[in-house]
């Protein structure tokens, strides 16, 4: 008897709805074999499946198995097939009814005892499946959640395949996964902007980052507070919106990286990868392409701490994802796309020993030392960092004070603002969310400059002869500051604040 179940694979971040066929007949010496490209941990279901049949108190028919996974081209990676073959094995048994699968996808791995185990990518599998028209779907118990995050698609978690069975064949019933609400969230972090003492030109720089998702550099000495600034950058970031929450819910998924108790990421990633990272691991790749530290801080931050102590060609393969918001990772066996829209916040010293223009402190390099240190970074990568902060060190007096400053709340507050201001300029444009995205032809169209902000920046740019790339970067910081400011039109006081951020070279 031939029987015939759909099962979901995730490649990149979509899925490709799976074909299980599975033919059963005496015809000759009773095995299973499985065909159709499958991978190890594939081949190894039947094993997994055979035990979980039998300890779920059924009976593994003696008769010739084949297990077709269709499309054949395709490969098939992972697990995650062992529920689908197992229940179609007892399909094509007589064991279950036939029409009692209809509109139906399953996934999940199987354990020798016939529990059923948590699989990567429910989200986008369940996503796929509702795009497919199938109606419902039967997911592990443990991922049930996550997959209630898509709506009008029926979730059944499934804890074994005894259960499943008995479902199927109407002795009891699975209990249907309630829908999961979605809400917006801001996380709670352990450093509020209001206990950074001093530094407010740097604070000023970060709302503006925040604002535009414009890139940062901050250089300093040891000891001003670059990091602490930076880890306390999420708080004053604007709360993801529904469908930003499912893109980077949906990243974390595939990357196995959801939290067992956190269906729905809520608040904005914060990465911050180590310097001895590879380029792997910044970027993502392997044999079996996975998503990298800077798709994992999609929609939220990349943190690099001692930027030039990354290796270059770890730092040169951000070029490309800073300005494409996209990384394409190429094998003989295809490619996959993954996205990377982040907002870089980077920090260093000035120096080897980093009291380099440091009042307090006496630099010990030499020229030539501090020349080699600063051109780690190339110029290319510093022309896509918008704002470029100079940490001092901060004085007794300031540390000392019992002052506090503005607190996060009251910064998120304006930067949600300016958010909304440019999700409205944009709301036609659905590639485009903040000003930092905007391409030439919004540019062109959103970023007028009045008549003193036009000289002003002709007259910049032959001073300090800035790149095409830095011109555009301008007008983009420029809009924000605007948007900040509830101006309409950018003048010349934006455009000469955004002049402050950028390093100057007038040889």
């Amino acid at each position: 008897m031939l029987a015939k179940i759909y099962s979901c694979a995730v490649t990149d971040l979509n899925g490709t709805i799976i074909e299980v066929e599975v033919d059963a007949s005496y015809q000759s010496m009773p095995y299973t074999v499985i065909v159709g490209l499958p991978d190890i941990a594939v081949q190894e279901s039947k094993e997994r499946v055979r035990s979980a049949i039998r300890n779920s108190e059924l009976e593994y028919p003696r008769k010739k198995i084949t297990i077709n996974l269709a499309p054949a081209e395709l490969r098939k990676e992972g697990p995650s097939f062992d529920l689908p073959i197992a229940v179609g094995i007892l399909l094509a048994s007589g064991v279950i009814p036939s029409d009692s699968l209809e509109d139906s996808l399953i996934i999940g791995e199987l354990s020798l005892d016939g529990s059923v185990r948590h699989v990567r990518g429910v989200l986008p599998i369940t996503a796929c499946a509702k795009e497919s028209g199938f109606k419902r779907v039967f997911v592990p118990a443990v991922d049930a959640k996550e997959a209630a995050l898509i709506p009008d698609i029926d979730v059944y978690p499934v804890s074994t395949l005894l259960s499943l069975y008995q479902h199927l064949s109407g002795l009891s019933q699975i209990v249907l996964q309630e829908s999961m609400k979605i809400t917006q969230t801001i996380p709670d972090v352990l450093t509020d902007f209001s206990e950074i003492k001093g530094q407010e030109h740097v604070k000023r720089g970060l709302e503006l980052a925040a604002a535009g998702s414009h890139n940062v550099l901050m250089i300093g000495p040891p000891g001003t507070g670059k990091t602490l600034m930076a880890r306390a950058l999420p708080s004053i970031l604007p709360a993801l919106s529904i469908d930003e929450a499912l893109d980077v819910t949906r990243i974390y998924s595939i990357a196995d990286q959801l939290p067992s108790d956190m269906p729905l990421i809520q608040s904005r990633p914060f990465r911050s990868p180590h310097h001895t990272i590879s380029n792997v691991g910044l970027v993502g790749g392997g044999n079996h392409p996975h998503p990298g530290e800077i798709s994992m801080a999609h929609r939220g931050v990349l943190f690099l701490d001692e930027f030039p102590e990354f290796g270059q060609r770890v730092l040169e393969v951000l070029r490309q994802p800073l300005e494409d918001k996209v990384v394409t990772i190429s094998r003989a066996s295809g490619s996959v796309c993954f996205p990377a829209n982040f907002m870089l916040v980077a920090a260093m010293n000035p120096c080897p020993c980093g009291n380099y223009g440091d009042s307090g402190r006496a630099c010990t390099c030499s020229e030539r030392m501090i020349t080699q240190y600063q051109k780690r970074i190339s110029g290319p990568l510093m022309d896509r960092i918008d704002i470029h902060l100079e940490v001092p060190r901060v004085d007794f007096q300031k540390l000392s004070s019992v002052q506090i400053g503005e607190s996060s709340a009251t910064i998120r507050a304006r930067v949600e603002i300016a958010r909304e201001i440019q999700r409205q300029r944009f709301m036609d444009n659905a590639a485009v969310t903040c000003n930092s995205e905007m391409r030439p032809a919004e540019i062109r169209k959103f970023c007028k400059l009045d008549a003193d902000g036009d000289r002003f920046m002709r007259a910049a740019m032959d001073r300090f002869q800035f790149s095409a790339r830095v011109y555009h970067r301008l007008l983009k910081l420029s809009r924000t500051i605007a948007d900040l400011n509830h101006d309409s039109e950018i003048r010349s006081e934006c455009v000469a604040e955004a002049l402050q951020y950028r390093p100057k070279r007038t040889d």
